[in-house]
């Protein structure tokens, strides 16, 4: 399980945000709860920039609920004034059964038809962020019904390319988990809509801004070599690609 703070490029520029961790019986549905809550002094603003762990999110806002695909770049919200939201981290197991076309979703969102459940979690916030989290894992319970053996296979994968810094190419996941590589991306396609390379580079990404982050004194060349980079260009090349700023920069 990834730290609170991870995928936060600025953690210190967070808003009250609660993470709570789901019940046992929706715990192959959800990897996590984030309750992000806000009261901004008039005319002020907190921008919020985050490298996402690649997964579909449900949001329960004021205004609705919505399906947010895996994203492949860095997003920022500006938040001002009152606000709360609801989001649950799904795994592969819920997401291809809320959307089954979650490549088409990467990067983007889409409404979901839950008035009931968007009204339920707003007679609790703000304040009360594990009933409201509660409410959402029993809704996806719920909507999601029985888990297949193939679901489990995904969650599985996800796991695996998300939490093992020994899984450094897809070869390596595949070979664990008893599959073919085509078998392997064709299931990342179907239950994430990123293929499972470029989950393994996010998950080395993230790691990698946290290092710097927390670790100024590390060196880059280091980081890259525990990392699995080829060599401190290529972590710098992820740098810039993706968060749009060097290493040396963000750890400035």
């Amino acid at each position: 399980m990834t730290d609170r703070t991870r995928g936060a490029l600025f953690p210190a520029e967070l808003p009250r945000f609660t993470r709570v961790t789901p019940d046992a019986e929706v715990a192959d549905l959800v990897e996590w709860y984030w309750v992000p809550e806000w009261d901004l002094p008039t005319g002020h603003t907190s921008a919020q920039r985050v490298l996402a762990y690649p997964a579909t999110n449900l949001v329960v806002e004021p205004g609705g609920v919505a399906l947010h695909g895996a994203t492949t770049r860095v997003t920022e919200r500006v938040l001002s004034g009152t606000g709360w939201a609801v989001g649950a981290v799904l795994r592969p197991a819920a997401a291809a059964v809320l959307s089954g076309t979650l490549a088409e979703l990467v990067d983007a969102s889409t409404a979901v038809d839950a008035s009931g459940l968007a009204a339920a979690v707003a007679a609790v916030m703000p304040g009360n962020a594990r009933r409201a989290a509660g409410l959402v894992g029993t809704w996806l319970d719920q909507r999601i019904g029985v888990r297949t053996p193939r679901s489990r296979l995904a969650n599985d994968m996800a796991r695996l390319l998300m939490t093992d810094a020994e899984v450094l190419r897809v070869e390596d996941a595949a070979s664990r988990l008893c599959v073919s590589v085509r078998t392997l991306q064709r299931l990342a396609h179907r239950t994430v809509g990123l293929p499972p390379a470029a989950m393994i580079r996010r998950r080395r990404l993230q790691e990698a801004a946290q290092r710097v982050r927390e670790h100024p004194e590390e060196p880059l060349a280091d980081i890259a070599a525990a990392l699995g980079y080829s060599d401190q260009a290529h972590l710098a090349g992820d740098f810039r690609a993706v968060l749009g700023f060097t290493a040396s920069s963000y750890r400035g």
